[in-house]
């Protein structure tokens, strides 16, 4: 734990922060605040004042900033080989897509490296399964999503937003998708058997995240895996925010003991080191693709390879999945304390919430500016809501002290 200094000069930051706007164009609203080194839960920014780190990176650096484990890995690797491109083996990769398939109790993988790059590589695989193994008609492959979603910023995947913010000024729109209500499983249903055997692929988020951790209804899930199996549909997990011990397990389809015909893979795969991203699923599945018909100069990369292996050996562990599940009940239990004057909702799954702001008490970007003022950092979505979703190894002290500057704000 850790107070804030006093601050004896905001020019530094002030600079930077004016450069960047003079010369970058804007896509994110970041807090003006300008990180200059970091370390498990916590950051310092260039005037040297520290935060706690209630983001982790959107669930990227659930294993905290600078991991002693991942930075090792990194190091060593980068005294051998950095990159092959694909054209090339390498020595890493093997363990990295057997391992990685391991995990997901599944038999293939195909790595990219961001996140919107393995949704992409999904759409790809679920319509060119469609047209191979099913036998739908070519160009009439129709996958279904649920509203609120967010799975990247690429021109297909904003087609099926329905976040006008991400989604206006960017047409024409890749059609072959079909938007229903999240946690309705009627409306899936009725959409699934419109469509009718030109259906391959249901796409849904576990627990949706950037639309303020949205967590499904009972059962959900275990419905949708029922549907799609019974109609012969793939039904494909974005697990880019939700998987890899954030929710309390390793994927948060187990929760409702679920498996998917697909995991799509993200963020913490590359352990806040290196971007990592990954589709993995059965042979029939990924079997589809041939040498030449997709592929990354940088997916699957030794030094990506180094980093996720680290990873998928501290996930077996099970360290940060009970760590995750622990501190998540305890965060949620604090969280229900706050006045309700002040929230009007609380979500979430293990170490992971969206908390709704009353208005009265000032919008999420104001929350979360008057929190960064106290040393903490969180970020807000949709308005009103702000996410808490710190980095798995935070101590239950460090927590608790983020939690009391939120009481304080709220307070205020």
């Amino acid at each position: 734990m850790s107070t804030q200094p006093t601050l004896s000069s905001p020019s530094i930051s002030a600079r930077s922060i004016a450069t960047a706007e003079a010369h970058s164009a804007h896509n994110y609203h970041p807090l003006p605040v300008v990180v200059a080194t970091a370390d498990g839960a916590w950051v310092t920014d260039v005037e040297g004042r520290r935060y706690l780190d209630m983001l982790a990176g959107y669930s990227a650096l659930n294993f905290g900033h600078r991991n002693p484990r991942l930075i090792a890995a990194a190091k060593a690797q980068l005294d051998r080989v950095t990159l092959t491109s694909r054209a090339f083996h390498n020595d890493r990769f093997a363990d990295f897509a057997a391992q990685l398939a391991e995990l997901c109790g599944m038999e293939m993988v195909l790595p990219m490296n961001t996140g919107a790059e393995a949704v992409e590589t999904a759409v790809k695989t679920a319509r060119k399964w469609g047209y191979r193994v099913k036998g739908v008609p070519d160009g009439q492959a129709k996958i279904i999503v649920a509203d609120n979603n967010f799975h990247g910023r690429t021109t297909t995947i904003i087609s099926f937003s329905t976040d006008e913010e991400a989604r206006a000024d960017h047409g024409p729109y890749t059609p072959g998708f079909e938007v229903v209500p999240y946690g309705d499983l009627a409306a899936l249903e009725a959409a699934v058997d419109e469509a009718g055997e030109n259906t391959v692929a249901v796409l849904l988020e576990p627990v949706q995240g950037e639309a303020g951790v949205l967590v499904p209804p009972p059962g959900y899930l275990a419905g949708v895996r029922e549907l799609t199996r019974s109609r012969g549909v793939l039904f494909i997990a974005d697990e880019i925010q939700s998987g890899l011990g954030r929710t309390g397990a390793t994927f948060a389809c187990e929760q409702e003991g679920v498996v998917p015909d697909m995991y799509v893979l993200g963020k913490a795969l590359g352990g806040g080191v290196v971007p990592v991203s990954a589709v993995v699923s059965s042979r029939e599945v990924l079997g589809v693709h041939r040498p030449g018909e997709h592929g990354s100069t940088f997916g699957g990369n030794p030094l990506a390879c180094a980093v996720a292996l680290e990873v998928l050996d501290m996930l077996r562990s099970g360290e940060f999945q009970q760590r995750a599940e622990e501190l998540g009940e305890h965060l949620h239990r604090e969280l229900k304390l706050l006045p309700a004057s002040a929230v009007r909702e609380v979500r979430g799954r293990g170490l992971w919430a969206g908390v709704d702001i009353d208005p009265s008490h000032g919008t999420g970007r104001e929350i979360s500016e008057r929190l960064m003022a106290r040393g903490v950092l969180v970020k807000d979505t949709h308005g009103s809501t702000i996410r808490l979703a710190p980095p798995l190894c935070i101590s239950k002290e460090d927590l608790d002290w983020g939690l009391e500057q939120l009481r304080s704000v709220l307070a205020g």
